[in-house]
Formats: C-alpha cells, sequence, structure tokens
C-alpha cells in the first residue's frame, strides 16, 4: 500500500491526457484558448502505459482520465483499452464534457469504464453558451443519454459561479429527480489560466447547501464513502443524489488519497502545488523503472498536509496562473 509522509493512503490517480479543449469555458481558460503544449510536449500513449502500469504495481487502484477534453485526443480509446488491462487495476474512471462523446459509450462500455463523470454547469441552452462560448449544449446532453441508456454511473460536475449560474442549482439538482444520477455542486477554483484570483468568498460549500436546503428542507445526509471529496445528500423520492465539493474550501485534505499527473508528465501530489516531478523527463532520459519508482517515492515523502500548505509554497515561486486543462480536472 502506498502511503505519504502523514501516513495517508495514495490510491488514486487522475492521468490529463492532453490541455486541449473544445469549450471555453470561463472560469478555466481565457476565451482565445491556452498556449497549447505542442505534440512533442505531450505524453505518448507508451509513455503514459508505462506510468499506469508502474504505478499500479505500486499500489494505485482506480485511475481517471481527464483533461482539457480526453476526446480531442485522436487515440483516446486505443489509450483506455490498455490501461483497462493493466492487471491490479480495480477502476478506471473518465471526466469529459460530452460534446464528442456520444458515439463511443457503447465501446466506453465494452472496455470497462465504469463511471464518467460530465462537465455541466447549467441547463439552459442560452447559460450554456454565455459560460462555454461555444454551441454544444445539445450534444452535452445526447452523450448524458446515450450513457445512462448504457447504465453507466454518471456524475454531473457544476462549478457554482457567483452571478453566473446560482440560479441552476435548483434545476439541477432536479435532474436527479427521475434521474439516477449524482449532481455535484463545486466550489469555483482560482485556475482560470489568466491569474485572476478568486477569493472563494461567495458561494462556498455551505451556502450551496443552504440554497438547497430553503427548496428541499427534507434533505438528508449520506454516510460519505472513504477518501470522499464531496458531502453527499439524498432527496427522499428522487433517484439520484447530490453532492458538494469543497475545492476550494479544502476541508477533505487529512484524507486525499490522490495525485494528479499532467499532459507533459508532470506529478502532482497536491492540486495546489506547482508540480514535484516530471516523470516524462526521466522516461526519455532513459530512467528505469526502479529509478522512476524511487523518485515517486520521494515526491510522496514530501508531500504538503494540506491544500494551503501547497498554495502557500507556490505563491512564494510563481502565483497561480495555470488553466484547469493543464492540470487535469
Amino acid at each position: 500500500m502506498l502511503t505519504d509522509n502523514h501516513g495517508r493512503k495514495i490510491s488514486y490517480m487522475r492521468l490529463a491526457v492532453t490541455d486541449r479543449c473544445n469549450l471555453r469555458c470561463f472560469y478555466c481558460m481565457p476565451e482565445h484558448g491556452l498556449d497549447w503544449l505542442s505534440r512533442t510536449e505531450l505524453m505518448t500513449n507508451e509513455e503514459m502505459l508505462q506510468i499506469c502500469s508502474l504505478l499500479v504495481k505500486m499500489g494505485i487502484e482506480k485511475i481517471r482520465i481527464t483533461g482539457g477534453e480526453p476526446f480531442v485526443r485522436k487515440d483516446i480509446v486505443q489509450l483506455l483499452t490498455g490501461i483497462s488491462g493493466l492487471n491490479g487495476l480495480k477502476e478506471l474512471g473518465l471526466t469529459t464534457n460530452g460534446v464528442l462523446t456520444a458515439p463511443y459509450v457503447p465501446e466506453l462500455k465494452k472496455i470497462g469504464v465504469r463511471s464518467v463523470n460530465l462537465s455541466l454547469d447549467t441547463l439552459d441552452a442560452n447559460r450554456f453558451f454565455t459560460i462555454t462560448r461555444r454551441d454544444e449544449f445539445s450534444n452535452v446532453m445526447a452523450s448524458l443519454d446515450a450513457m445512462l441508456s448504457h447504465d453507466m454511473e454518471v456524475k454531473i460536475n457544476a462549478v457554482v459561479m457567483d452571478g453566473k449560474n446560482t440560479q441552476d442549482i435548483i434545476p439541477l439538482v432536479e435532474l436527479a429527480r427521475e434521474l439516477p444520477v449524482s449532481v455535484r455542486f463545486i466550489e469555483e477554483m482560482p485556475f482560470n489560466g489568466d491569474g485572476h484570483v478568486y477569493d472563494g468568498s461567495h458561494w462556498d460549500y455551505v451556502r450551496i447547501l443552504d440554497e438547497i436546503k430553503g427548496s428541499y428542507p427534507q434533505i438528508k445526509k449520506l454516510d460519505d464513502p472513504a477518501y470522499s471529496t464531496s458531502y453527499n445528500y439524498q432527496i427522499p423520492g428522487h433517484k439520484g443524489s447530490i453532492g458538494i465539493i469543497a475545492a476550494y474550501s479544502r476541508t477533505f485534505c487529512g484524507t486525499c488519497n490522490r495525485i494528479r499527473i499532467t499532459p507533459q508528465g508532470e506529478l502532482k501530489t497536491c492540486l495546489y502545488d506547482d508540480g514535484v516531478l516530471n516523470l516524462k523527463d526521466l522516461m526519455r532520459k532513459g530512467a528505469s523503472d526502479e529509478a522512476l519508482q524511487d523518485a515517486l517515492l520521494t515526491a510522496f515523502s514530501h508531500r504538503p498536509a494540506d491544500g494551503w500548505e501547497a498554495e502557500r509554497a507556490r505563491v512564494a515561486k510563481t502565483g497561480i496562473h495555470e488553466s484547469m486543462a493543464t492540470i487535469g480536472g
């Protein structure tokens, strides 16, 4: 079992396969997009499979593929197929914006992708366009329909933004009345790609819950699974459930079991650090699996206690300027 210097189990890896995205959500990146990584800067399928294989042998049990948007990477199904076959991997998941996903759903189910996180901040087509700067709402909803028709476990992730989509909280909760989905509301974070600092003071997890309670006073707290990043709730009579993720407040750091690897192979032992080890560079210099393992174990032994400590360390050097697309959602 992998553990860090604070005794926390490390069993979950989020692997970002690209920084590119076909949406331009304002809380994630500027309207013109980002300075995209060149193909040579991205990890190859072989490099990503090597990292996944090594980390599964070391104790990683769950891998979630993220981006950017994974389906803008043309060889994504090939990569997913390779990862799904790793001996010892217990769960393979995927995070997507749903724009291109619908045609792939039958194959994803066949490969063994158990759960999909679908990013969807509003159920209003006009607000969707305002938030994402793209007219793709119908494609996203088609992907949701396809996932549900294939009995996939779906979590809908909605970032709550002051003055932008708070009126969508209750309609999104209503989505869980008839559909077996988990609707999860996420505090906005400062990873918007332009250096704008979000102070986290407007819609934290307490205010989001109070908003929901105002319409559903009968809402009940559920037992949260081990290592959960969300506070989970059930409304009597609803097929689905509700979750609230304190991503900015960082109330779950004490049980965090996850690491992230960026598209260029940078290991992040905390969402709020600025990268602690470049695995791609080590592999391209010919490092053996043993050398990679030693480097990983050293990084895990210097993990910050929480996101606040990680942010303090990086702000002193660089501040927060990157996009979630370059980190891996």
